[in-house]
């Protein structure tokens, strides 16, 4: 009936885009999707948001207005959620918890995605990441200007190794021409306090300018005592003249986000419950309930728990700098020569704090202090010895500790040759990271926080392991748009691209205690594709419509990290990984797209004018890649080198469908209807026996096969409402599809006034909002852990009703 409904209302919007359309951007030519300068008209006219590019390929754009109407200070890749065909979630409003982002777009997940700030490569957003760090630490929300997605296939010149299923381009605003300072405060629910504040310089002299910005954000998360804080400081200049424009731009980030735990579900585990918190602060109840004297929050017993238990906090500290140079030359009236040079240094660390007895960490702990164990490492006197050497509390402070050095270049060379606009590019980078597993103690006199570094107040008891990879990566590109005739463009070319990675293993873990593992591999692992072609073409069919159509190959390098993610440095055994290295391809895919665009001026009444979009999609998806977990149950303590099997291939055909109504200058309605059907083609084999998963013709997990977004805005003097209604459909849970979870509908709402201001006043506007997020209340499940051929998964929660209001003013 649902479905039904949500085909019935969408029906009268039955085209894609965005929930608008610059309303005086007039169709053009391919690559204006993408302002050289990260700028684009609606955003420094201030007309609305998201925009369509127009290109070969399905590209939309949301702008910094309506990213901060959704809720100030959000994430960008959140703020796509109003986008056709995407899945963001997390279990907080604002989207910047990394442990539990659930991405999803066109059926690929978020480590299938490519991602730049300004050009610069952002990695693959893996949780624990070891090449990149998340748009939301690269750059303050207030400061983005837009964020740009090809959810199909992005450009070729797109510095990302992992773009199988498009790309997020992310762009900072420019300086202001003029002086002034920007300021907002927010406050909320759950102690929610959000302080932003940016100065902008004017031209200095020479066509120069800049800003300085900082934030600082602290906010209790909502189902535990845990504090998601941190301050964030960003930096641009720009000078700009006829020669050519010089852009420099920093940014520091120093954030501490508290994890929760999510619930397992399986049949063998009979308590499921909807939270999983930790219990820091409340030392003395953690113990108690160690104890089993205490079930917390009315929760089950320690005892009865299971795979449920509690810990006693866990948390992710990461700090980063992060900076680029970049000079766009104006060599001729039809060369330009741009450059750019990078920068990116990152300091973080995972820590969980949790009892000694849980997921086989008494037989790990028994390979270290083998005359603690004696024979049983489970039995009352072992336990008791192992509480002592953590330091008396029944709890051990766990950390994976993580260090990212990266440097790079990138250069594109465009010239207009007649009907013919060349494009060469480049992108070269060398990354440095480290990835070190540690055991502490925690001591029962004086308990450690999830907000100190533990490396900071002592020695490890325990490095389990210690990796070092260097990798290098190549990319080349070469495309030409050739306009055949005034209204139909023909644009091909190709990339190629290298990964020369390696690691060594200071530390290895001790035989047997690592789960599945004998050793980390040590050596290099090489791929290269020379050949990854793209050919679109681009049809102004009238002075409304665009006709577009493209097909690409993308490929997906191998991870590099020991830590993270589908790594062949990561397999336990160095035989595991030559025969990885000497017969697993890299996952690539062709992705075909075809749609057509619109935008027309109305005189119907009230209704005057529409905007939208209809794109189909086919993707074939070669060597997909799973992570077969070793343990019938998914947990987080105690992980260990996965199987990477390659499960063949994947096939995906969807349709995208949105558009805007506009009546006047009062109210619009957007509405965006999304299909995807994502299936296995294949099954695949486990174990020596050779044992069949039966995946061919299953979906794949974790993408809903429906999605439903729409948008209803209504402007008067000086007051603005907005709804935001969003549908996720079901989404399989296992890759067998034997489990699943059903969909969901979420309403969040807007309402902002802008201040009368007279006389000589400071300011120059005044403006306060009312942002509630999940009006209704709804309790279901947000990201989705999947890690098993059947049986179980694990869940996150949504995040309840929430409200915000700030207070935002110009000077």
């Amino acid at each position: 009936m649902l479905r039904s409904m949500l085909l019935a209302g969408s029906a009268l919007f039955a085209v894609t885009a965005t929930p608008a359309l610059a309303a005086n951007t007039p169709p053009a030519a391919p690559r204006t999707d993408v302002a050289e300068d990260g700028q684009t008209a609606a955003e420094t006219t201030g007309e609305d948001i998201i925009v369509t590019g127009a290109a070969t390929r399905a590209v939309t754009q949301i702008t910094n207005v309506d990213i901060q109407k959704v809720l100030p200070g959000i994430s960008p890749l959140k703020a796509l959620q109003t986008l056709p065909g995407v899945t963001y979630l997390t279990a907080d409003p604002w989207g910047n918890n990394e442990q539990n982002i659930s991405l999803f777009v066109h059926g690929f997940n978020a480590q299938q995605l490519g991602y730049t700030l300004d050009g610069v490569p952002l990695g693959d957003q893996n949780y624990g990441n070891y090449n990149g760090l998340s748009p939301q630490r690269a750059a303050i929300s207030e400061n983005v200007g837009r964020v740009v997605l090809a959810s199909g296939a992005g450009d070729l010149g797109t510095a990302s190794t992992s773009n199988l299923g498009g790309t997020i381009d992310t762009f900072t605003s420019d300086p202001k021409p003029e002086f002034g300072i920007s300021a907002a405060q927010t406050v909320g629910s759950y102690e929610a306090m959000r302080s932003y504040v940016r100065l902008d310089s004017g031209d200095i002299g020479q066509n120069t300018r800049f800003y300085v910005s900082g934030v600082r954000q602290r906010a209790r998360a909502w189902d535990f005592e845990g504090y998601q804080k941190g301050w964030q400081a960003n930096a641009k200049l720009v000078h700009d003249d006829a020669t050519g424009k010089l852009t420099a731009y920093f940014a520091y980030s120093d954030k501490a986000e508290p994890n929760e735990d999510a619930t397992v579900v399986s049949a063998t585990q009979t308590y499921q419950p909807y939270i999983r918190p930790f219990l820091y602060p409340n030392f003395k109840g953690m113990q108690a309930y160690l104890a089993n004297q205490l079930p917390y929050n009315n929760a089950a017993s320690y005892a009865a728990s299971g795979a449920n238990y509690s810990n006693y906090y866990s948390a992710a500290l990461r700090t980063d700098y992060l900076g680029y140079l970049k000079y766009d030359w104006n060599v001729t009236d039809l060369v330009t020569f741009s450059n750019q040079a990078y920068f990116h240094h990152n300091d973080g660390v995972g820590i969980v704090a949790g009892p000694i007895t849980v997921a086989g960490l008494p037989q790990l702990f028994s390979f270290y202090y083998p005359g603690v164990a004696g024979s049983s490492p489970t039995s009352a006197t072992n336990l008791a010895r192992l509480s002592t050497i953590f330091g008396g509390s029944g709890l051990a402070t766990r950390t994976t500790e993580y260090r990212i050095d990266r440097v790079g270049g990138i250069s594109t060379l465009r010239a207009e040759l007649g009907n013919h606009t060349i494009e060469l590019g480049g992108w070269y980078e060398h990354q440095s990271s480290s990835a070190y597993r540690r055991w502490y103690a925690l001591d029962v006199n004086n308990p450690s926080s999830p907000y100190e570094r533990p490396r900071d107040l002592a020695d490890p008891l325990i490095t389990q392991y210690g990796s070092e990879i260097r990798v290098t990566e190549i990319q080349a590109h070469i495309q030409d748009a050739w306009k055949i005739i005034p209204t139909l463009t023909l644009q091909a070319g190709f990339k190629s691209t290298f990964q020369h990675a390696r690691q060594r293993v200071p530390v290895q873990p001790i035989p047997g205690s690592f789960t599945g593992s004998r050793e980390l591999p040590v050596g290099r692992i090489n791929t290269d594709e020379w050949f990854l072609p793209q050919v679109g073409v681009l049809w102004d069919a009238t002075d409304h419509e665009q006709v577009f159509v493209n097909a690409q190959k993308n490929i997906r390098q191998f991870q590099t990290s020991a830590a993270a993610g589908l790594s062949p440095f990561a397999l336990g055994s160095q035989t595991l990984f030559e025969f990885f290295k000497d017969n697993t391809k890299p996952e690539t895919s062709w992705t075909y797209e075809a749609g057509i665009r619109t935008r027309r001026a109305l005189d119907l009444g009230p209704l005057t004018g529409f905007e939208g979009q209809i794109s189909y999609y086919h993707v074939d998806f070669s060597n997909r890649l799973l992570a077969i977990s070793p343990t019938t149950t998914i947990t987080a303590i105690i992980s260990g080198a996965p199987i990477i099997a390659n499960v063949g291939s994947v096939k995906t055909d969807g349709v995208d469908a949105a558009a805007t109504l506009r009546f006047g200058d009062r109210f619009s309605l957007y509405n965006a209807l999304s299909y995807n059907n994502s299936r296995y083609a294949d099954n695949y084999t486990v174990g020596a026996a050779q044992t069949v998963v039966p995946t061919a013709g299953k979906k794949v997990p974790g993408s809903p096969d429906w999605l439903n977004k729409t948008v209803a805005t209504l402007n008067g003097d000086g007051v603005e409402l907005q709804l935001i209604g969003d549908y996720i459909g079901r989404r399989y849970a296992t890759f067998t599809n034997d489990l699943k979870v059903p969909g969901y509908f979420t309403l969040s709402g807007r309402i902002g006034f802008d201040m009368p201001l007279s006389g000589e006043g400071l300011a120059k506007k005044l403006n306060v909002s009312l942002n509630v997020t999940n009006i209704t209340d709804k309790k279901a499940y947000s990201t989705i852990s999947v890690g098993a051929a059947s049986g179980t998964y694990n869940f996150f929660p949504l995040a309840p009703r929430q409200a915000f209001v700030t207070l935002s003013a110009g000077f």
